[in-house]
């Protein structure tokens, strides 16, 4: 599943949605690949109506099809002004991690590998809903572009469909799950 170069994920639609699901698709057969949940604690949840779900913690666990095991997870702490973001691979290592950037009109956060150093910066728009991967020396590594769904799912649900592409496998893991990040972590709440 992680050695791939294009993604399509799909937001499950939920009247009463809590917590998010996503089917990741291969957009060329249009068979599902894998599949993303939110996942957070009752406790978590119901802080979270209190203090704002930007602010208590989250996980997302990325599974492969036909797979009970988690390909990926990603966890946030508690965030007060900036957020952090760790990437976990199927055996719990860290990956790397995510950082928001301060004082950022558009939105966009930084990509670290697990070694702190950074691989991307995400750059891009809340509005059009558009993002650029771009690395330390100004090369694109991929995008993250919203689909449109039609008028009555996009007028009367939150639920997002994006296209995530990679100009090559290397960083998949980490990339895929900053797209899933942008929707869940940073834009959604």
């Amino acid at each position: 599943m992680l050695n791939r170069t294009q993604y399509l994920v799909k937001e499950h639609v939920g009247v009463f949605k809590i917590q998010n699901a996503y089917d990741i698709v291969d957009p060329a057969t249009q068979q599902i690949i894998g599949r993303a949940q939110e996942k957070q604690p009752v406790w978590s949840l119901l802080l979270g109506m209190i203090l704002g779900n930007n602010a208590v913690p989250t996980q997302i666990e990325l599974v492969a099809q036909d797979e009970n095991v988690p390909t990926a997870t990603i966890r946030r702490g508690f965030t007060l002004l900036r957020s952090k973001i760790e990437v976990f691979d199927r055996d719990g290592s860290p990956v790397g991690y995510f950082k928001s950037k301060i004082m950022t009109i558009n939105g966009g956060f930084l990509v670290f590998n697990n070694q702190d150093q950074q691989i991307a910066e995400v750059q891009g728009s809340w509005r059009s809903w558009d993002f650029k991967f771009i690395d330390n020396q100004n090369n694109e590594l991929g995008v993250v572009s919203k689909k449109w769904m039609g008028l009555g799912k996009e007028l009367f649900t939150s639920a997002d469909n994006y296209m995530v592409s990679l100009n090559d496998a290397k960083h998949s893991l980490i990339l895929l799950m900053a797209a899933l990040a942008l929707d869940t972590v940073f834009a959604e709440k």
